[in-house]
């Protein structure tokens, strides 16, 4: 609106609707005091022109075409009527063989990409021998030791046309040399070679609290990978920035989205410290986000995202190729959000987030199932989670039109404002020093605390609702729900095999290529050519790791109190 008769006119109608709106609100009270988000930013009852008027928005600068610079509207022109996202189900469970059968089975129920959780001894760099492994071995996700349980976890799967997903961090550049020697030894062209790696160092030290080394060489070791990956992995993206743990661990989405694009400045830096060319490399930067319960805040956060990052890219690096200005993102639902009264609710839950991420324009979506807040899921909970996506894609109409939400007064605004915060919140950190800085003194960790509290309380006080669990409780579950049970015979197994694979492998040539893993970590060399060659010959993931930590040393987090 430019014409200032018809704003006059508008401002006075809407005064004229307000008198109205208190004449029915005696008759018809607000339900609760407040209409806030789920992050409670405050939500108007209705939005006007007025409201993107007094903020300046322009519809070319900030709004534009689909494909186009800034990418509010998404990184394709046509989004999802030439290409849909990509539908991941998060995969690993007990050892490599089963956990290759449930790939088998999604990719045979039109999966699009593979997405594979480890469990925690591999997360943390051990082997299944080790005792601090006793008890968790392939609990929460896949057990690999070796590049002989990456094999098994991948045989049979042309590497060459999948795209594969690995959720792993302080270990991830070990992880990532073993799956490039598979794809060596099945004779696929490293530019055939297609995935992300998760690799973001930084959020674990922010959230999800799974590290090895301390914070600079670890993130150094990203960096190489970074930079190896640019060199030789065209199209594969050796890092993926995520604000998914740090949603998880109480932060608003705000603070996700901030904390997520520092840490990727943070990354952008340390590669620029490098010599990097920032077009060499910020074309396969990709990020990973939550998609959370209130479904026009989501929408907007992963607008205000793209456009974001794109004017960062642009204005604060000089990037000169689109490529570099577009933020990439797998979303997945809250898994924080699912409960385990009343689990079938999760359904309902998970179908509302995946429309989020969709309407938000999302490029590669995971599904929770309903039972993962009770174990790691069943083969029918997946299929429920998968067809959820399919409903959405086919029947739904929603991947028909680019961005419908764009123009919307309230959309546009809460857009916006997500954006306006997020800058605060990264001006603020750069005032700091950056990312690295503020995670070692603890900023982004007690910012999520204190939003996780915040939360917590308007639980207790049902200022927000949780449906069958603060209101709507049933007194005594009606539905028993069968869950996965991983045996124990897992941990045996896998303590076999690695002891088997000891005897055959060259020891000679293991102990040469750690020797060699620990000089280039003392000399500052990129690891990822040293590390390529210790996998090869059947080193393990914790021989490697424990190489590195004797060099690196290991980190403990400062308590805050």
């Amino acid at each position: 609106m430019s014409d200032a008769q018809e704003i006059a006119k508008l401002k006075a109608e809407l005064e004229g609707f307000k008198k109205r709106l208190a004449e029915t609100e005696k008759k018809v009270p607000p339900r609760p005091e407040r209409f806030t988000t789920l992050s409670d930013m405050e939500v108007p009852l209705l939005s006007t022109p007025l409201d993107l008027e007094s903020e300046g928005f322009d519809y070319l600068r900030d709004l534009g075409f689909p494909g186009e610079y800034p990418f509010t509207r998404g990184v394709q022109r046509n989004m999802y009527r030439g290409k849909l996202w990509t539908m991941r189900q998060f995969a690993g469970f007990s050892s490599a063989a089963e956990t290759n059968k449930r790939f088998k089975l999604l990719l045979a129920n039109g999966q699009m990409g593979l997405s594979t959780a480890f469990d925690m001894p591999t997360l943390m760099g051990y082997d299944a021998d080790s005792p601090r492994s006793k008890g968790e071995v392939g609990k929460c996700g896949v057990a690999v030791s070796s590049l002989e349980d990456m094999e098994e976890l991948f045989a049979g799967i042309d590497l060459g046309n999948i795209t594969t997903s690995m959720t792993i961090n302080g270990p991830a550049i070990v992880i990532l040399m073993m799956y490039y020697a598979v794809a060596e030894k099945n004779g696929v062209p490293r530019e055939k070679v297609r995935g992300t790696l998760q690799n973001d160092i930084l959020k674990e030290y922010i959230a999800q609290k799974e590290w090895l080394f301390p914070v600079k060489p670890a993130v150094e070791l990203v960096i190489d990978t970074i930079e190896y990956g640019a060199k030789n992995y065209p199209n594969w993206n050796t890092v993926s920035i995520s604000g998914y743990h740090i949603r998880e661990a109480g932060a608003t989405a705000v603070q996700e989205l901030a904390f997520t694009l520092a840490d990727g400045l943070a990354y952008v830096e340390r590669c620029l410290a490098r010599g990097m060319d920032i077009d060499s490399f910020a074309p396969r930067l990709s990020f990973f986000l939550d998609v959370h319960n209130d479904f026009f805040e989501e929408v907007a956060k992963f607008r205000a995202a793209r456009r974001v990052w794109a004017r960062l890219m642009k204005e604060r690096y000089k990037a000169k190729d689109p490529k570099s200005w577009m933020l990439r993102t797998h979303a997945q639902t809250a898994g924080v959000s699912l409960t385990a009264q009343q689990p079938y609710n999760n359904i309902v839950r998970v179908a509302v987030q995946a429309l989020a991420a969709v309407m938000g324009g999302t490029n590669s979506l995971h599904t929770n199932s309903m039972d993962e807040t009770l174990a790691l899921p069943t083969d029918e909970a997946v299929m429920i989670a998968l067809r959820t996506q399919q409903v959405i894609a086919e029947e739904s109409g929603v991947a028909n039109v680019v961005d419908p939400f764009g123009g919307s007064y309230f959309m546009e605004s809460l857009t916006n404002r997500v954006e306006r915060e997020t800058l605060d919140y990264i001006r603020r950190i750069d005032e700091m020093g950056g990312m690295i800085a503020a995670v070692e003194r603890g900023f982004p960790q007690a910012e999520i605390a204190n939003s996780a509290y915040h939360f917590q309380r308007q639980l207790e006080a049902k200022e927000k609702v949780m449906v069958g669990v603060n209101k709507f409780v049933e007194a005594e579950e009606k539905r028993k729900m069968e869950t996965l049970y991983i045996d124990r015979s897992i941990e045996k197994r896998q303590i076999e095999k690695i002891a088997a694979l000891k005897k055959r492998r060259n020891a000679d040539a293991v102990r040469k290529a750690l020797d060699a893993v620990r000089e280039d970590a003392k000399a500052g060399k990129n690891m990822c050519p040293t590390i390529f060659a210790a996998v090869k010959e059947y080193a393990t993931l914790q021989e490697i790791c424990d190489t590195l930590r004797g060099v690196y040393g290991v980190y403990s987090e400062a308590g805050s109190f």
